[in-house]
């Protein structure tokens, strides 16, 4: 019986047990050699101005394409004109088929050790395929110009272009998203590189706005006669030609200095690791329960604006206060750390509860004068200025809490296997797409709104649909992200447990790289070199 429970034991250990040389399981005394210099890494800014410019760029050209992305259903209902049976269809079998694609992804990347790097590689070559599928997809009614809604032309290229696109998404994002993590062990580098990509990507998702909006009352006054397929067309290539240039000059001018496990754990073992994560497996549980929601598929903001507000050109003024509060809030972000005494929980808590309620408020309000443009488009700008006042400061410190959360995971054991716990918890997503894709059908119904209605304002002569439209608008999206909110009360990496936490984990760093030397990366070593000397001279 002995035996059979030690076979036992150790089978679970080699199946769910950390590495023995993780931060939380080595011997005290062989991390306290490295004290001095652990302290140094965590407190040592170490990127360079350029290594804050190119993930700008890359940032930049990212928010160009999540903005004109936001459009991305009304391009295929109203520009390519399919309809939108066939819209939910064909996004449900993408979404089917990242099931397959985001695994492949995440373990091949957690297994990925380079001389150039984890992330780099990746960055090099997936850039250029995804960014071209998406000029490709954003030009399609160029010469796709049927008024057909079930064409069958428009259908597979619709989804034979999403196809590529979100392959080399997979491929591309997960790198790009990690990166910051990897090129610098200090949390305040990682903050300051936050604020800096921030601050520069709003003015790309921006750029979409201010292009997109007036150009539709140009058209529709005839001062203009730009069609809505060269727009998408123009903004798709645009993003196209930063984003890969961005990308790849990220990857070769930013380094990666956070020394990774030499060897990977087994795919089989870190597949659980996430149990040894409370703070993810909470996280995790939160995105589950939301993971089916939707807003309809459909831009409401832009039905807000065109037919609620009375307009591009007077959607522009209610939108002013915003635009001008959320560029200038990234300034405010070191006023929210003293307010909040640097506790990130506590921070990203109260700021997300300040969005939902001020889109809570407009709703309520906006909806009695559902009728009046000025009225309603007045109080909509008001909520929404006081809503941008933490734009800057909700983004960088809800960043650092989801980096602090996979450096436990280091902490825990010994390794980053963000890929395999990534792909676990983008999966429920894709699971769920089925029943997401139903929702998007039936809010859409319930809605009562006409697509195939021309945009102008008051087009569908409704309060009652209009009423729902900004209740879908100012609401109904938000209420997922109130819902995620719930894990961050029980979130505790704060204070002297996140600074010992951090010190232990550049403690190990440095063992492994003083005790594995010849595994080292070339940026570690640079990086330990220039703080040991740093630490000579004092």
């Amino acid at each position: 019986m002995a035996q059979q429970k030690s076979k036992r034991e150790a089978l679970a250990q080699k199946v769910f047990g950390a590495e023995s040389d993780s931060a939380a399981k080595l011997e005290k005394d062989k991390l306290d050699r490295y004290k001095d210099i652990a302290a140094k890494m965590f407190n040592t800014p170490v990127l360079r101005p350029k290594e804050m410019a190119f993930p700008a760029i890359a940032e930049f050209a990212s928010q160009i394409l999540v903005g004109v992305t936001y459009y991305r259903t009304l391009y295929f209902v109203n520009v390519l004109k399919i309809d939108m049976i066939y819209v939910t269809a064909i996004l449900t079998l993408i979404g089917i088929w990242d099931v397959l694609n985001d695994p492949l992804m995440g373990i091949a990347y957690d297994k990925t050790r380079t001389r150039w790097g984890k992330a780099r590689p990746y960055m090099l070559f997936a850039p250029i395929p995804y960014f071209f599928s998406t000029a490709v997809l954003y030009s399609g009614a160029l010469f796709l110009n049927s008024d057909a809604t079930d064409d069958p032309k428009k259908i597979i290229f619709v989804f034979l272009a999403l196809f590529i696109q979100e392959t080399f998404s997979t491929i591309y994002a997960l790198p790009k998203n990690n990166m910051a993590t990897l090129m610098t062990p200090n949390p305040k580098d990682r903050i300051t590189l936050g604020l800096v990509t921030q601050y520069v990507g709003s003015y790309g998702a921006q750029l979409v706005y201010l292009i997109f909006m007036p150009l539709q009352d140009l058209n529709r006054w005839g001062v203009t006669n730009v069609s809505m397929a060269a727009i998408f067309s123009i903004l798709g290539c645009a993003c196209a030609c930063l984003g890969a240039a961005g990308n790849i000059a990220m990857a070769i001018g930013c380094r990666e200095r956070i020394l990774l496990q030499p060897k990977p754990a087994p795919v089989t073992k870190t597949m659980f690791y996430i149990l040894k994560n409370k703070y993810a497996m909470r996280n995790f549980i939160a995105d589950f329960i939301t993971s089916w929601w939707s807003s309809g598929g459909y831009s409401w903001d832009i039905v807000s604006q065109l037919e609620i507000f009375g307009g591009a050109f007077k959607s522009a003024l209610f939108y002013t206060p915003h635009n001008i509060i959320d560029l200038l809030s990234v300034a405010l972000v070191p006023r929210f750390q003293r307010l909040f005494k640097h506790n990130n929980k506590n921070a990203l808590i109260c700021l997300r509860f300040w969005d939902f309620a001020c889109g809570l408020m407009t709703f309520l309000i906006g909806q009695i004068f559902i009728d009046k443009s000025w009225i309603v488009g007045g109080i909509f700008g008001l909520f929404y200025a006081i809503n941008a006042l933490n734009n800057g400061p909700a983004k960088v410190f809800e960043a650092e809490i989801g980096r602090e959360i996979s450096d436990y995971t280091e902490y825990m054991t010994g390794e980053r296997p963000d890929g395999t716990i990534g792909l676990i918890t983008n999966l429920i997503k894709k699971v769920t797409s089925p029943l997401n894709a139903l929702m998007t059908i039936a809010v859409f119904k319930w809605s009562g709104y006409d697509p195939t209605i021309a945009m102008s304002p008051w087009s569908q002569g409704s309060r009652i649909i209009y009423k729902k439209v900004l209740f879908l608008y100012m609401v109904f999206g938000g209420l997922p992200n109130f819902v995620k909110t719930i894990p961050y009360f029980f979130y505790d990496i704060q204070g002297k447990k996140r600074e010992d936490m951090y010190i232990a984990l550049n403690e190990r760093r440095a063992y492994i790289a003083k005790e594995k030397a010849d595994e080292m990366s070339e940026e570690m070593s640079a990086m330990i070199e220039m703080l040991e000397a740093e630490g000579d001279k004092e």
